[in-house]
């Protein structure tokens, strides 16, 4: 398959987020409290997100994930309980939009690795950026930014 990858230069982004460890099986349970819970900490605030979800992965460990949850903001807000102001780095980055079930994203991965690598860059952590969700989209419209920052 084909995938347009997108090299860019990005600003850094504030985000509100729930960094946690889970099993690859736990993990929408997981999104779905951690987004649940920002969102609606946020509304509390009278704060909206400045975009949709992200995962940030820091380990490609299938039974031991450990995994940033949360959404990007446009101001600091106070942090409360679990959820920490944090933010993803500014720098070079290369992104491909992928359209399908989450379960079939590994050859997006793939592709992306061998162009990070025939390109001469070497990758800094893994992000996936989420435009809809399985509650509202059959699992072929789901639509997911794959972000690798670059060094």
């Amino acid at each position: 398959m084909d995938y347009k990858f997108e090299l860019n230069e990005q600003p850094k982004q504030l985000v509100l987020s729930i960094r946690t460890r889970t099993a690859v099986e736990n993990l929408p349970a997981e999104c779905k409290k951690a987004y649940n819970d920002i969102f609606e900490y946020l509304n509390e605030l009278g704060e909206s997100p400045a975009g949709v979800p992200f995962a940030a992965y820091y380990n490609m460990d299938m039974k031991d994930l450990d995994v940033e949850l949360g959404f990007p903001i446009s101001k600091p807000v106070p942090e409360k309980d679990e959820m920490k102001l944090s933010e993803i780095p500014a720098g070079k980055q290369v992104s491909c939009m992928y359209k399908g079930p989450y379960k079939e994203i590994c050859p997006v991965y793939d592709a992306m690795m061998k162009w990070i690598e025939e390109n001469g860059h070497s990758p800094a952590g893994a992000y996936e950026f989420y435009y809809n969700s399985p509650m509202d989209v059959p699992e072929s419209e789901l639509l997911t930014k794959v972000v690798f920052l670059l060094r």
